[in-house]
């Protein structure tokens, strides 16, 4: 059996052996059809299990941990899983009468150590820790690649621009997809059911049998159903932009009875959707994916009536007493309201030979579909905010080595506390600060990166199989330009 389909493994580490065997015992219960179960009373054996299941090229889905053990403290326990499984989920289980533990959680969870908890005790067949482990385990099966239904296949290139793109759309949208590389005997086959050759690349092959040969953004988009113009002639309320912004405030409208249309130019969810983990944002205490967080949102609009449409807003005009947003290639959005979320565009590096190497290994923006592709090896990312944080340790799963680059003399100014606190707990991840990248090469993708820091202005080569650059970006506002009055940067002017 290949490593791929191998049964996945879930560890449970417990210096109780009463505690221990009654939590094995609830999860077998429950998922013993599906994964295998180990136990074990300290972390010295937990370790050695892991050890050994790596060796044997099983994949672990989930390790739990109490938060004491008898030769070393649970996070620290978990800090090793992450070195020897870097894709496996980890959880602490703590008491939850012992208020004691709350100190330790936070830390733990704050830097990274725990991606959730558990408390004990537990009555038998409890559905809220089936429902917490079941969370755990299908974040595991999204990240991993093995969920049992792939809404599309993917053939290509990996590197190629138009694989990259599908990915990242399919990806950042948590549609479930597998890449198969067009040289592997199962890709041949794949092009040779879908009547063409290598030269006509990318291929998706949708669940319901449609295949679609390289086609253009818009005909994927079409493919799933999504509107490309206004199918109303009059709404209530239009929202031009679908990050969480723009569908938090489609989704006000709609449920107080307000007809509403959301208009979105590329992923419906935003950047948001290329965080790997998103920890701050209210209600979810133990951390969301920007992916999971706005697929949420997508299909609670969805509920409530929001009709999405693919487009790109051009321009906004009075139309009576409404107003009309003008759109690329369709007819106009007219409503009473018009709620302007179009947040930001990256905002380029400005070195040359970066821009040259643009999908051969330099990125704009999210790390999520490439970083399966970067293991063991060494990755660069440029920015001091969160998004360039949260690209730091998720990359850190992967990568050999990452090293951030940020101009500032500190990250506190612009990253949140728990990131930077995260980021100076992980090996593999070096910060070089009051630095910049400033040239880059290789030979048909990027191989190195060259740094300079602004004391000395000493230069430096590394390594790099891949340059992330998150510095910021420019509101999308050009196309309002001479209707609403902005600021010298382009933002809106408001109150």
């Amino acid at each position: 059996m290949a490593a791929s389909e191998q049964t996945a493994c879930i560890l449970v580490v417990d210096g109780d052996p009463d505690v221990l065997t009654g939590l094995t015992a609830e999860r077998v219960h429950r998922y013993g059809s599906d994964y295998d179960f180990f136990g074990a009373l300290n972390a010295r054996s937990g370790l050695g299990i892991l050890e050994r299941l790596g060796a044997a090229r099983r994949p672990v889905a989930l390790v739990i941990a109490g938060l004491g053990l008898p030769d070393m403290t649970g996070p620290e326990f978990l800090s090793h899983v992450r070195g020897l499984h870097p894709l496996a989920k980890r959880s602490l289980l703590v008491d939850i009468l012992d208020f004691r533990c709350s100190e330790a959680l936070h830390r733990a969870v704050t830097l990274g150590q725990a991606d959730s908890w558990l408390t004990k005790p537990w009555a038998p067949h409890e559905q809220s820790v089936y429902a917490q482990v079941g969370d755990l385990l299908e974040e595991w099966g999204e990240d991993s690649g093995r969920q049992k239904i792939m809404a599309v296949h993917v053939v290509g290139e990996w590197g190629a621009p138009s694989s990259r793109e599908f990915r990242d759309v399919l990806e950042r949208s948590a549609v479930p997809y597998r890449f198969i590389a067009a040289d592997s005997p199962e890709g041949h086959e794949q092009l040779r059911l879908a009547g063409c050759g290598a030269d006509r690349l990318a291929v998706l092959v949708l669940s319901d049998g449609r295949v679609l040969v390289q086609p253009t953004k818009t005909e994927f988009v079409a493919a799933f159903g999504l509107p490309l113009e206004p199918t109303a002639r009059q709404y209530d309320v239009a929202v031009v932009g679908g990050g969480p912004a723009g569908l938090s405030a489609a989704i006000t409208a709609a449920s107080e009875g307000l007809r509403t249309v959301v208009i979105e130019r590329e992923v419906f969810g935003g950047q948001a959707a290329t965080s790997s983990r998103i920890r701050n944002y209210p209600g979810f205490p133990r951390g969301v994916s920007g992916r999971r967080l706005a697929l949420g949102a997508r299909e609670q609009a969805l509920l409530f009536g929001v009709e999405g449409v693919y487009s790109e807003a051009t321009g906004l005009r009075l139309q009576g007493r409404d107003l009309a947003v003008l759109m690329r290639g369709g007819r106009p959005a007219v409503a009473s309201a018009v709620v302007i979320a179009t947040g930001i565009s990256y905002r380029r590096l400005g070195v040359p030979a970066a821009e040259s190497l643009m999908g051969a290994g330099v990125f704009y923006g999210s790390a999520l579909t490439e970083a399966p592709a970067l293991q063991g090896e060494d990755v660069v990312v440029v920015g001091a905010g969160n998004s360039a944080g949260q690209a730091a340790c998720h990359l850190s799963r992967f990568a050999r080595q990452v090293t951030l680059v940020a101009r500032g003399e500190s990250l506190g100014k612009t990253m949140s506390d728990y990131l930077v606190g995260e980021l100076r707990t992980i090996e593999n991840v070096t910060l070089r600060l009051r630095t910049e990248v400033v040239d880059a090469a290789g030979t048909g993708r990027l191989e190195r990166v060259t740094l300079a820091t602004d004391e000395s202005g000493a230069r430096s080569t590394v390594p790099a199989a891949a340059l992330f650059v998150l510095i910021g970006g420019d509101p999308q506002t050009n196309w309002l330009a001479g209707v609403l009055e902005r600021d010298a940067d382009g933002y809106i002017r408001t109150g």
